[in-house]
């Protein structure tokens, strides 16, 4: 668990793979007086991610990571969170999976957002996979990351109710609007705020 000291806010690390819109919601989030975070950094395992420009219109370091060497980036991307005193990471639409060891280094100071009510449709693909299997309902979940994909312990979740007439890319639109809300909700949460 990762603990406020006295009034300053916890730097954290915003990892991406795609669109950033979470990362906004976060970053937005993190300019509030009451939020216990701030994002120095975003690491991102895609060079042409678009949410990247919201590192420079916010003035946030960024870093693009090769993921596929996994031994290397490991080494270069501790060394990087280190130097930036880095005590939260927060993955958000980052599509690589993150090594056993890094995981260790960082445990209980990694947090995810699944677009599913977890344990149920870990991985990909997860609104096809709910409107294939007729479910009533859908959503989102926060999570710890622990070494196997998404399977560590919720933090919270929200839940979606499915439309007769709804296509992946309509529930995906509509989890993702909770997502924004249910990220800080979390990150307020182990901080018992």
């Amino acid at each position: 668990m990762v603990l406020l000291v006295g009034s300053k806010k916890v730097k954290t690390a915003v990892f991406i793979s795609g669109t950033g819109s979470n990362l906004k919601s976060l970053i937005k989030f993190s300019k509030l007086k009451n939020s216990p975070i701030s994002i120095e950094l975003i690491v991102s395992s895609n060079n042409k991610a678009k949410g990247l420009i919201f590192a420079k219109s916010f003035k946030i370091k960024k870093k693009i990571f090769n993921f596929k060497k996994n031994t290397l980036v490991d080494k270069k991307l501790i060394s990087l969170l280190k130097k930036n005193n880095i005590s939260l990471i927060c993955l958000a639409g980052f599509m690589k999976i993150l090594s056993k060891e890094f995981i260790k280094k960082f445990k209980g100071k990694i947090l995810n957002i699944h677009p599913s009510l977890l344990p149920k449709y870990k991985g990909l693909n997860t609104h096809e996979r709910v409107l294939i299997n007729k479910d009533k309902y859908s959503g989102c979940t926060v999570h710890f990351v622990n070494s196997r994909l998404d399977s560590g312990k919720t933090i919270l979740q929200k839940r979606v109710i499915i439309r007769k007439k709804d296509t992946s890319k309509t529930l995906a639109k509509r989890i993702l609007m909770q997502e924004h809300k249910l990220y800080p909700k979390a990150i307020k949460k182990i901080f018992n705020l």
